[in-house]
């Protein structure tokens, strides 16, 4: 486990992997459970089976957390499917082993969910609308949040028993702060002495036919509702803004500000109710004589705030009992009651601050309204349309025009763009998601799509390539100069191999640096993840073994350039725990608990689905 800490421990990132390891637990399985066709399974868990569309569905949403990293689309969808298949094992187990989540613990995590909650608060009118943007009945989707919850509390189940000892977080210290010494030198691209035959570029042609092809590529036709375009049809009145403002009055009002002291005389066993109001007659004719505050020091038996005077603060309405608060808002500033009986006994009430409260005038505030009331104006529109929208494309698959000329709205053209890349609306990664859906493709309209808050929109395919092959002729410069990188790669590569070796014979590093003309670079006390060498070489000298017997460790690493690295490891430090490191201990000692624990997780998922009735469908190969 330390093992795989260190590998991804670089710099800042390490203590990205400390306080972020600790993922948010997912929610497994939410979009996973929907009806399928009568086409053969991709694969099948017990009784479920998943079809080629299910796999399609989780590749979209697994595929957006991993954008940028290179991956490529079938490993991606192989990885889908994976997911789909650990996913079901776990809930069939957990279902099996008689966990439950309620109706109401389900609801209520949906109402803490962001997505259905309108400034803050649960919006029910938002959370139809979003189920039905995505054809999912509100019983359908609250049994789908309790399965994914009772998955959930499994997976905390365990992770949350895991734990790290002093040992294991000096270990991973150890390791994340440990220094090492190099000398290196840089061997270029060596120079190409014969260029590619044409033999070897039609072979070459031959064997990579898939890496010249025109990429699939469609056009599409859409409707947008945008917030902003709403807004601007938005008609104001002063007679609509004064109605709007008198709805919204409490938004430009100052409340009062009222701070009141007392003394209270207790009604106790002690103390009789017809005592306590003589000794608070009594006060009250004292005070001609004494400070207020003074008194209640001496005589309240209210002692916590005696000893501030009586102070009991800001007057807040709704906190004390009907007489007291009556008689505390009708006093004027530096006023004190008439003894008022509560249940506590009877006190004298006097108020020590006063600042009135005001309304701001219409006149005063129109601007402000104003853009309020569009705000609020618009928004409602724009909620409304989108509820619209949502359903007339869904009641009218085939067409767009019905529900543009419905919504007041144009329908739009894209030109002609591809998965990875498109210009205009189809620069967004979520419209060329939506673009290439198996839904889309087949000639429906696509479920809104959300551009950010304030833009909704739908597309449907207006024209559709597929991907072909390119003649030989037209890539030939292409395919030569691909060759000519490769060569000249092996070529520096079995340089960098021929000095390792000499190296590792004993030769020293000056001699054949200077026999080959190349520069010797010197790095001590490298740290890990706190140097400026490239990713590339800086990972093979962390990973590499440490120097035996006196030797240097010599290995090669390889840059994106082409070139080769041929370094000499002479020493290894180990790291010790700084002062910093010292106040995250505990947090660092918590993450790491967490990391053995999501392993120890994951460990069980795979001991589970080895136990599970699985099959995959080989013939029904993932697309």
């Amino acid at each position: 486990m330390l093992t795989k800490i260190r590998e991804k421990a670089q710099g800042a990132f390490a203590w990205g992997i400390l306080i972020l390891i600790c993922v948010p637990f997912a929610l497994w399985g939410i979009n996973n459970y929907l009806d399928t066709g009568k086409e053969a399974p991709v694969a099948s868990v017990g009784d479920k089976d998943f079809y080629q569309r299910d796999v399609n569905k989780a590749y979209e949403q697994y595929s957006q957390n991993l954008q940028g990293l290179g991956i490529d689309e079938q490993t991606l969808k192989a990885q889908a499917l994976q997911k789909l298949i650990k996913d079901e094992v776990l809930l069939q187990y957990v279902h099996a082993e008689g966990l439950v989540v309620t109706d109401n613990e389900a609801r209520e995590f949906i109402k803490s969910l962001p997505y259905f909650q309108v400034d803050g608060k649960f919006s029910d009118k938002q959370y139809k609308t979003l189920l039905s943007s995505q054809r999912i009945s509100s019983g359908e989707f609250v049994n789908r949040i309790k399965n994914a919850l009772i998955m959930e509390q499994f997976q905390h189940s365990i992770v949350d028993s895991s734990f790290a000892t002093q040992y294991d977080v000096e270990s991973f210290f150890k390791i994340q702060n440990q220094q090492r010494d190099v000398d290196y030198v840089t061997v270029p691209v060596q120079p190409l002495i014969k260029q590619p035959t044409a033999e070897e570029i039609s072979a070459y042609y031959q064997q990579h036919q898939d890496l010249y092809r025109t990429p699939e590529q469609v056009s599409i036709e859409y409707i947008e509702l945008s917030l902003e375009e709403i807004s601007k049809k938005i008609v104001v009145t002063d007679e609509k803004l004064k109605a709007f403002y008198e709805e919204q009055k409490d938004q430009y009002t100052t409340p009062e500000r009222r701070k009141i002291s007392h003394i209270l005389f207790s009604i106790n066993d002690k103390t009789t109710e017809k005592a306590a109001l003589e000794k608070a007659m009594k006060a009250k004719q004292d005070l001609a004589n004494k400070d207020f505050s003074a008194l209640a020091a001496e005589v309240s038996d209210d002692k916590l705030t005696a000893k501030k005077g009586g102070d009991l603060g800001l007057f807040n309405v709704g906190v004390m009992e009907k007489a007291f608060e009556d008689a505390a808002s009708a006093l004027k500033l530096g006023e004190v009651s008439n003894p008022v009986k509560s249940s506590f006994g009877y006190h004298l009430i006097k108020v020590t601050e006063l600042v009135p409260g005001n309304v701001k005038t219409f006149d005063s505030v129109k601007n402000e309204v104003t853009k309020a009331y569009q705000k609020a104006q618009s928004e409602n529109a724009f909620f409304e349309a989108g509820e619209k929208l949502t359903e007339m494309s869904y009641e009218n698959p085939d067409n767009l025009q019905t529900v543009a000329d419905a919504l007041g709205v144009t329908v739009k053209k894209s030109a002609l763009f591809t998965k990875e890349k498109g210009e205009g609306v189809a620069a967004d990664e979520k419209i060329r998601s939506a673009a290439f859906s198996e839904e889309v493709l087949q000639g429906n309209n696509s479920a809104p799509v959300e551009l950010g808050t304030e833009r909704l929109v739908v597309v449907r395919v207006l024209e559709h390539k597929a991907a072909a092959k390119r003649d030989l002729n037209e890539v030939k410069q292409e395919v030569a100069a691909v060759l000519s990188k490769e060569k000249a790669k092996l070529l520096t590569a079995e340089k960098a191999k021929q000095i390792k070796v000499r190296l590792q014979a004993g030769e020293s590093l000056q001699t054949v640096a200077a026999e080959n003309k190349l520069e010797i670079k010197t790095a001590k006390g490298l740290i890990r993840g706190k140097n400026k060498l490239p990713e590339q070489l800086s990972d093979a000298i962390f990973k590499a073994a440490k120097p035996v017997g006196g030797k240097p460790s010599v290995f090669i690493a390889a840059l994106p350039s082409g070139e080769q690295v041929v370094v000499s490891l002479s020493k290894v430090t180990a790291g010790i725990m700084s002062e910093d490191d010292k106040k995250q201990l505990e947090l660092a000692k918590k993450n790491i608990a967490n990391a053995y624990g999501q392993t120890e997780f994951n460990e069980v998922l795979n001991s589970l689905q080895a136990e599970a009735d699985v099959e995959v469908n080989k013939k029904a190969q993932v697309q």
